[in-house]
């Protein structure tokens, strides 16, 4: 099985995590368009290799990620699992012509986004998640995408960041203290927005995609301290930063979901290079120094298909020598206080 992480913050009795989650975005048809069976295909290796936290929300595939885990999760006793979803999308139909997500989403429900932080929206979006999903409560509930990644400028995230703690945060508060979710943070791709919310309000958990990997650690300085201070848990996502450290730098690697620009690809050959040199594949030391944050709870690398699946259990459970990390931090490739 694999190895778990407990988190209890609140004293309530916490969550346990298993250090290797599942994201549900790459099920819900992100990139390419995968069938129902290859789907569950996938879902069924994550279970059986011991996979029990999963992660998903409103936005992978227009609610088809959600969908796609309600089969895969029916049946199976809702205490063996930690499940998270998101908050801050509502969805709307729309004609096929008009759905949202043409390049990035194939085969899915004609949807449009809205994004909606207030407290009415965050309940709304609860209720339609517990159906999609088919279950009876939410562990985690994140509010999703408050980064300039998603809104385009510091002044617009700034209005949405506003809009969240005046009305979404709320409704969190609310639903935590009456025990309908057992914590709530924020799913985002950028650090400096996490710490502005730990910052000012009483946050558990935060998702965080792509910002704490072998490529980057600039929420060492100030975020992920707090983080500690506050006995506040982080899930990492993307700790491949999209597949660069997955693939290595080969044509067409991709980085931060866009094809990786030069400086990426020559620091991954760099960091590739030293892993050989010690035997370890880029893949396991990428996911390896992901977890050796004592903030983190688990990691969610995304995976589409069971080969991708399988590599992620063989990268969970890979030991590292602690030359490795050594080696990589006398040549400037890691940060000196980056924790190994």
């Amino acid at each position: 099985m694999l190895a778990t992480r407990h988190w209890d913050r609140l004293g309530n009795g916490g969550l346990t995590f298993t250090e290797l989650g599942f994201g549900a975005a790459p099920i819900a048809n992100l990139y390419r368009a995968i069938s129902e069976d290859d789907a569950q295909a996938v879902l069924e290796a994550a279970w059986d290799g011991g996979v029990r936290y999963f992660d998903t929300a409103p936005l992978y595939g227009y609610g088809l990620s959600e969908t796609r885990l309600n089969r895969a999760l029916r049946g199976k006793r809702r205490d063996d699992y930690v499940l998270s979803t998101k908050i801050g999308r509502l969805l709307r139909v729309v004609d096929p012509a008009l759905r949202e997500g043409q390049a990035k989403w194939f085969d899915v429900p004609a949807r449009a986004e809205v994004y909606d932080y207030s407290y009415d929206a965050t309940m709304r979006s609860l209720e339609f998640s517990l159906e999609r999903l088919g279950v009876d409560r939410i562990d985690v509930l994140y509010a999703h995408d408050l980064d300039v990644f998603n809104h385009g400028s510091a002044a617009a995230l700034q209005a949405r960041l506003d809009e969240f703690m005046a009305g979404g945060y709320r409704a969190l508060l609310a639903l935590r203290e009456q025990g309908v979710i057992r914590a709530f943070g924020a799913g985002v791709n950028e650090w400096q927005p996490c710490q502005w919310l730990l910052e000012r309000g009483d946050f558990d958990i935060f998702l965080l995609a792509g910002r704490y990997t072998l490529l980057e650690q600039e929420a060492l300085e100030t975020f992920l301290p707090l983080a500690m201070a506050r006995g506040v848990g982080i899930v990492l996502g993307g700790p491949y930063n999209s597949g660069v450290l997955a693939t290595g730098p080969k044509p067409g690697a991709f980085y931060n979901y866009d094809p990786a620009p030069d400086w990426v690809l020559k620091r991954a050959g760099q960091l590739q290079e030293v892993c050989a040199a010690h035997g370890v594949r880029l893949v396991d030391a990428a996911f390896q120094f992901a977890l050796r944050h004592p903030a983190v709870v688990s990691v969610i690398p995304g995976g589409q298909g069971v080969a991708e699946m399988a590599a992620n259990l063989v990268a969970a459970k890979a030991v590292i020598p602690p030359a490795l990390w050594q080696d990589l931090k006398a040549k400037g490739l890691l940060r000196v206080d980056a924790p190994v």
